[in-house]
């Protein structure tokens, strides 16, 4: 079984039902300096149409990496998004061609700004919870990244969502949700009727293994 291939196919599915502007990357693969230690490969075994999150925060090579992925995903059709945290960071996701920037939790109300700045631009936010959905789509994303549903690697220790309180939260979200965090094939299927308009991973959606 293709791991990564069933996740994309459940994550179309989810977008065909409440993507109603057909807008949206259905499976979105962020980069990770340790679980993702070659992020070109991984970005070019992507379905087509998907997404790719640059963080690699920490990286001195970022943008020599952004640079990269944004030819692996223009090739392949994918939606490149780089994760910013200033202004500089927007102006430098604009000059890159990036398709959109992705914003932390704690920086949504910066979005209006960077909206300014790259008016054309996907702006997608970081949330762990209902209030910090609320925020995002008061502050205009474009859609909001919940984690973590199932545990996680990436928040060792930190309670997980769930399923059901995942479903709830999303129905009172005026905003389009993407499910992140410990989601694989022996769970995915719980997330059909969450109301999801597609699936986020780090090792989830790499075909790359």
């Amino acid at each position: 079984m293709d791991i990564g291939r069933t996740l994309a196919g459940v994550a179309r599915q989810l977008n065909r039902r409440h993507d109603r502007e057909n807008r949206l990357p259905p499976a979105i693969l962020m980069t990770d300096e340790i679980r993702l230690p070659d992020p070109v490969a991984a970005a070019g075994n992507l379905p087509e149409g998907s997404g790719l999150v640059v963080r690699h925060y920490n990286d001195p090579g970022r943008w020599h990496l952004a640079e990269t992925l944004r030819t692996v995903t223009a090739r392949h059709r994918l939606c490149l998004l780089i994760a910013v945290r200033s202004r500089s960071d927007v102006r430098r996701a604009m000059a890159l061609g990036a398709d959109g920037v992705h914003v932390p939790e704690n920086l949504a109300w910066r979005i209006p700004a960077y909206r300014t700045m790259a008016s054309r631009m996907l702006v997608t936010a970081a949330a762990h919870g209902p209030v910090a959905l609320r925020r995002a789509s008061r502050h205009g994303a474009d859609a909001a990244l919940l984690s973590p549903v199932f545990p996680t690697a990436s928040h060792p220790g930190r309670p997980a969502i769930g399923a059901a309180r995942a479903r709830q939260w999303v129905r009172q979200c005026p905003l389009p949700v993407y499910g992140l965090g410990g989601i694989n094939p022996s769970n995915v299927r719980r997330l059909m009727d969450s109301g999801f308009v597609g699936i986020a991973a780090i090792d989830g959606l790499r075909t790359d293994k």
